[in-house]
C-alpha cells in the first residue's frame, strides 16, 4: 500500500492514500447527509477544533440573542411602552430567528456559502449596535430583527459544518454544538443583569466585542469548509466511481416521501413535548420554589442553575450515546423515560424537587441531538434545511410555550401548570411510529 506524506501541525504525519481517499468520501457524505463510512476511517478524522470552534460561536451568538429579552425592562421603562409593543419587539426577533431558519438552509443547500457563517454574524453584530444607539421604538424593531437574522443564517449552517466535521460521529458532534447554545442562553441574562442593568441601554454596545470575536473566528471557520470542499471536488474525479455514486445515492430520500413526512412530524411532536416542559421549568421553576416551599431567590436561582448545568450533561451524553446505540433508543429514553420524574415532581419536598428536576434535566436534554441527527438521515442532501426546520422549531415553540404557560399560571397557579406538564413525556409513545434507522440503511 501506497503512503503519502501529510503535513500536520508540529510536523508531518503518514496516513494511507486509501485513507486520505476514504476521509474525503465521508466529508462529502457528510455534507450531503449520507450515512458514515463504516470502516471506522470516518471516526478517526473527527475535527474536534471546527466543532469547538462552532460550539464557542454558538455560545457567543445565543448570549447574544438572550440580551432581547432581558433588556425588556429597560425599554419598557425609557420609552414608555405598553405590552402589546413590548411583544412586538418579540415578534420582530422570534419572525426572523424562527421563520427564516428552514429558509436559508434550504438556501445554503442548494448553493453552500461557506463564509455565511461569518456574514450573518455581521448581522448580529449591527442590530446590536443599532439597538444600543436606537432612539426611537421602530429602530428598536429593526435592531431585533436582525439579530434574529444572525441567528437564523447561523443555526443551519453552523450544524452542517458540524456534521462536515464530525467524521461519521454525528449525534456527539451536534450535542458539542449544542451544550455552547446552551451555556449562552443561560450566562446571557446574567450579563445582562451586570452590565445592561447598570450601565442602561448603550452599554449593550459592549456586547458587539462578542460579535466581533464570533466573526473572526467563523472566518477561519469558513476557510476550512471552503478548503474541504475543494479538496473533495479535486478527489472525485481521480476515485473511482463508487464513492461518487454512493455521494449522490445519498442525495435521495431513504424512504417513499409519505413515510419521510410522516416520520418528521413524529419528530416534532417529540420536539414539542421535550421543549415544552423543559420552557415549564427553565421560565417558572424559580417562582415555584419559592411560592411553594418560601425559599429565597438566591436559594430558587441555585436549584435554577442545577438545573440549567444538568442540561449540559444530558445534551453531551445524549450525542455520544446516540452514536453507539442509535437515535431511537435515545428518543424512547430521553421523553418518555422521563414520565415517572415529571409526575413526581409535582408532589416532591424540596430536596426530592431539586433530584429530580436535575435528572429530568440529563433525562430530556439528550433528545435533542438524536431528534435532529435522525432528521437529517431521513432527508439526505438537505442538512441545512433540516437544521434550520428543528432549530427553528425548538426556538419558536420556546417561546410560545413560555407565553402559554404563562396564561395558564396566571388564570389557575404555578403549581396546576407542573401537574399539567408533567404528563407531556407520554408523547414518548410516538416514537414507536418511527422507521428503525435499520431500515433507513436498508432502504438507502
Amino acid at each position: 500500500m501506497s503512503e503519502t506524506p501529510v503535513a500536520a501541525r508540529g510536523g508531518a504525519i503518514k496516513v494511507s492514500a486509501a485513507g486520505i481517499a476514504a476521509a474525503r468520501d465521508s466529508a462529502a457524505q457528510a455534507e450531503m447527509g449520507a450515512p458514515p463510512a463504516r470502516d471506522g476511517t470516518a471516526q478517526a478524522r473527527t475535527t474536534f477544533a471546527i466543532i469547538l470552534s462552532l460550539s464557542f460561536c454558538h455560545m457567543l451568538n445565543d448570549m447574544m440573542q438572550s440580551l432581547v429579552p432581558a433588556i425588556y425592562p429597560i425599554l419598557k421603562a425609557s420609552y414608555g411602552l405598553d405590552f402589546g409593543q413590548v411583544g412586538l419587539i418579540t415578534l420582530a426577533f422570534q419572525f426572523t430567528a424562527s421563520l427564516l431558519q428552514p429558509l436559508v438552509g434550504l438556501a445554503t443547500d442548494r448553493r453552500p456559502m461557506p463564509y455565511s457563517l461569518a456574514a450573518g454574524m455581521g448581522f448580529t453584530l449591527t442590530g446590536l449596535l443599532l439597538m444600543a444607539h436606537a432612539a426611537s421604538y421602530p429602530l428598536i424593531l429593526l435592531a431585533a430583527a436582525l439579530i434574529g437574522v444572525g441567528s437564523s443564517v447561523f443555526h443551519p449552517e453552523a450544524s452542517r459544518v458540524a456534521r462536515m466535521a464530525a467524521g461519521g460521529r454525528y449525534g456527539l458532534a451536534q450535542s458539542l454544538f449544542q451544550v455552547g447554545g446552551n451555556t449562552g442562553s443561560a450566562i446571557g441574562p446574567l450579563l445582562a443583569a451586570f452590565v445592561v442593568a447598570s450601565g442602561g441601554q448603550a452599554s449593550i454596545v459592549w456586547f458587539s466585542a462578542a460579535a466581533l470575536i464570533a466573526i473572526l473566528v467563523l472566518v477561519q471557520v469558513g476557510g476550512w469548509y471552503a478548503r474541504n470542499r475543494r479538496t473533495a471536488a479535486a478527489a472525485a474525479p481521480r476515485s473511482s466511481g463508487a464513492p461518487r455514486a454512493r455521494i449522490a445515492a445519498g442525495d435521495r430520500p431513504h424512504l417513499p416521501r409519505g413515510q419521510v413526512v410522516f416520520a418528521i412530524a413524529v419528530l416534532v411532536v417529540l420536539l414539542f413535548s421535550k421543549n415544552i416542559y423543559t420552557v415549564s421549568l427553565s421560565s417558572y421553576f424559580t417562582f415555584y420554589l419559592i411560592g411553594k416551599f418560601g425559599i429565597s431567590v438566591q436559594a430558587a436561582q441555585l436549584h435554577l442553575f442545577a438545573f440549567l448545568a444538568a442540561l449540559v450533561v444530558g445534551t453531551l451524553a445524549g450525542g455520544a450515546v446516540g452514536d453507539r446505540v442509535g437515535r431511537v433508543p435515545v428518543m424512547w429514553v430521553s421523553v418518555l423515560g422521563a414520565l415517572p420524574f415529571t409526575l413526581a415532581l409535582p408532589y416532591a419536598n424540596l430536596f426530592w424537587t431539586g433530584v429530580l428536576s436535575v435528572v429530568i434535566a440529563m433525562i430530556m436534554a439528550s433528545a435533542f441531538s438524536a431528534i435532529l441527527v435522525y432528521a437529517q438521515d431521513l432527508v439526505p442532501g438537505r442538512v441545512g434545511m433540516v437544521a434550520g426546520m428543528f432549530f427553528g422549531f425548538s426556538f419558536g415553540l420556546g417561546g410560545l410555550g413560555a407565553a402559554a404557560l404563562g396564561q395558564i399560571a396566571d388564570l389557575t397557579s404555578i403549581e396546576t401548570v407542573y401537574r399539567a406538564c408533567s404528563f407531556l413525556p407520554l408523547l414518548g409513545l410516538v416514537t414507536a411510529f418511527l422507521p428503525r434507522q435499520e431500515r433507513l440503511r436498508a432502504a438507502g
